[in-house]
């Protein structure tokens, strides 16, 4: 067979107008790659090794490579996996080759060959990290446990090449019982139970309860709690798991265990005390328990976790408590104080207090920006949220210069094999390093090959030169726009979940089993199917484009309708079902601005703002006018009887 063009098929299709025929060639060694691939995956060396010759100068020819040397790499010698390395430099494969290389030497403890090549890593994960850490502390290095001091509170669940440097950091006594009994709690607030049972182990031995007690404190911890004795005020591991039997109930219950802390309190130390109120605290504003203030409160000074520090401003910001959510933002870390979110809001809390010219420089700092709080400032400015201007189109040869990076061509190939988990590895990969003009390129050639996902990430990470036409892309509308028009639908708005729900991939499948462009899930697109009399409906149909929309607009106009025709409330449904929608309302009128805000699900929280600030920049290419978010999100009106109507809706 002759060697393949070192020009992909896929560079010629994505700079033509219209797709070429797919050349005989391309189709050969497609096949003969799968082949090669299943080989692989079979474990087949012997058919993988008669393939590879037919595959040589074929864009994915650098994985037979790996495969043929990564089930090996025990037994390869340096010399072999440094030649792979060089030939294949800069590329995905050559990092994930280099990084199991430097895995398999520190397994070893071949510290000298490790630190030779692990600076060449161009993004070393958490076990290289910690190898690195290892390897400074074999060679006497005093300053790696300074660097490995970090992690004793951050990194909870730790991989096992992590596991000897948190254990060194007892050895060297830089953690004594109080970090220890720290570590737990914050591994607690995680719930992360696994990991807390081991650091029970690192506890000095007249405070490492027995595994019977820690169970029960984790499984059983009311009737732990209930039968303490009346002086276990005196021992301080009885304290810190009555302080954990505490946080134990308040996640299922914050009021009884307001009733438990109370009960015991004036056994415990302040630390302990402090703590336990608030756990008690976060979980009750996470419930939007009008109480969650005032537990905090009695927590005093108590040093908080980013989450716990986050719903004490949400408790704050949901009562319009100004003063409260002004002092709990000025005691963020700065890091966290730092992100639109919190800037935004200690913007309002300062504009509340009078204190109108730090508000608005508050406000400067983040409008502009392409996201939910970036818009609201803009609201705040008095500038309505628009597109910025258009860069100017990549040229013919800003195109063939990606077009012909052997990673885009790799990815493209991978496209074209339906094997999207490596397309987009190969993808991402690629755009390392690339500056704002070849960033368009590149999200231009994923948009002219209907890669819609891939365009919009692409065209995400411009710094200076924009084209939101990429970013906001507004494909497939022979199905959305009639289907918008006869559900009376904001386009914008159905664009906007559309983007955040699938990026327009139509056969996106999530880890719970949602289909196609609108992420419908099985027993929804049946139960919409049924509604609106789509006859013959089977489930094999929700991938189809035509009848995804269909289905996906007919549910949105129904939760619409069930919700007080207000967006934020059916984005919220759409997410997480119109039940929890309905009950995170308040019980008097609330900005939309704030019920976004203060949603219990992290992942709904995001994907409202996100679904929200989508639908401003869409309306505004549709409309081309500038528009404003907080005239979208608009006032949630308060729980009301009529709450549980249409309780029937999936």
């Amino acid at each position: 067979m002759k060697p393949f063009s070192a020009i992909s098929f896929a560079l010629t299709a994505v700079l033509a107008a219209l797709l070429a025929p797919l050349p005989a060639a391309a189709d050969v060694g497609d096949d003969r790659f799968l082949a090669a691939r299943d080989a692989y995956r079979l474990g087949d060396r012997a058919k993988l090794e008669r393939i590879a010759p037919d595959l040589r100068g074929y864009e994915l020819e650098p994985y037979i490579d790996y495969w043929l040397i990564s089930p090996r790499l025990k037994d390869m010698d340096a010399g072999t996996i440094r030649s792979f390395l060089t030939r294949h430099d800069k590329s995905f494969l050559a990092e994930r080759l280099r990084s199991d290389w430097l895995k398999l030497l520190a397994s070893r403890q071949q510290w000298a060959e490790f630190d030779a090549e692990v600076g060449k890593l161009a993004q070393p994960d958490q076990d290289i990290v910690c190898y690195t850490l290892q390897s400074r502390r074999a060679r006497g290095d005093a300053t790696a446990s300074d660097d490995a001091l970090p992690l004793w509170l951050n990194l909870l669940e730790p991989p096992d090449a992590c596991v000897p440097v948190i254990e060194s950091l007892i050895v060297d006594k830089r953690v004594l019982a109080d970090d220890a009994w720290a570590r737990i709690r914050r591994q607690f607030e995680a719930n992360k139970m696994a990991a807390a049972r081991l650091s029970m182990n690192y506890l000095p031995p007249t405070q490492t309860p027995d595994s019977s007690v820690v169970d029960a404190v984790i499984d059983k911890p009311m009737p732990w709690l209930v039968r303490l004795p009346a002086d276990f005020g005196n021992n301080r591991a009885l304290r810190e798991l009555a302080a954990l039997a505490i946080q134990r109930i308040a996640r299922s219950d914050p009021r009884v265990a307001a009733d438990q802390l109370t009960r015991i309190e004036s056994r415990l130390q302040a630390s302990e005390r402090s703590w336990a109120w608030a756990q008690i605290g976060w979980l009750a504003a996470q419930r939007h328990l009008p109480e969650a203030l005032d537990d905090f409160r009695r927590a005093g000074n108590a040093s908080l976790g980013d989450e716990a520090i986050q719903w004490k401003a949400r408790a704050a910001l949901r009562a319009q408590d100004w003063a409260a959510l002004r002092t709990t933002i000025e005691k963020m870390p700065p890091a966290l104080a730092a992100l639109p979110d919190w800037t935004y809001w200690l913007g309002r809390a300062y504009r509340a207090g009078g204190r109108v010219e730090e508000a608005n420089a508050l406000f400067a700092r983040i409008a502009g920006q392409p996201n939910f709080y970036g818009n609201l400032a803009d609201d705040e400015l008095n500038r309505p949220t628009q597109t910025p201007p258009r860069a100017r189109p990549p040229t013919r040869d800003e195109l063939n210069q990606v077009a012909a990076q052997p990673g885009i061509q790799r990815a493209l190939t991978f496209f074209r094999l339906n094997l999207r988990f490596e397309a987009v590895r190969e993808w991402n990969w690629a755009l390392r390093g690339m500056n704002d003009r070849e960033l368009l390129a590149a999200a231009e050639i994923a948009r002219r090959s209907d890669i819609f996902d891939r365009s919009i990430a692409t065209a995400d990470r411009t710094k200076n030169e924009h084209d939101f036409s990429l970013r906001y892309p507004a494909p497939f509308a022979d199905q959305v726009r009639p289907a918008a028009r006869n559900q009376s639908l904001d386009e914008g708005w159905v664009y906007g979940l559309m983007r955040q729900e699938s990026r327009f991939v139509t056969d996106a499948r999530s880890s719970v089993g949602a289909s196609g462009l609108m992420q419908l899930m099985p027993a929804t697109a049946k139960w919409v199917a049924k509604k609106i009399g789509l006859k013959d409906y089977q489930h094999g149909r929700v991938g189809d484009a035509d009848v995804n929309v269909l289905l996906g607009t007919s549910y949105m106009r129904m939760v619409l309708d069930s919700l007080d025709d207000q967006p934020v409330l059916a984005s919220a449904a759409y997410n997480a079902g119109p039940a929890r929608a309905r009950k995170w309302r308040a019980d008097r009128p609330l900005e939309g601005a704030i019920y976004a805000e203060t949603i219990p699900f992290s992942e709904t929280r995001d994907y409202v703002k996100k679904v929200m600030s989508n639908s401003v920049y869409y309306s505004a290419q549709f409309d081309g006018r500038p528009q404003s978010l907080k005239a979208r999100l608009g006032v949630i009106g308060p729980r009301t009887g009529a709450d549980g109507a249409n309780s029937d809706l999936p």
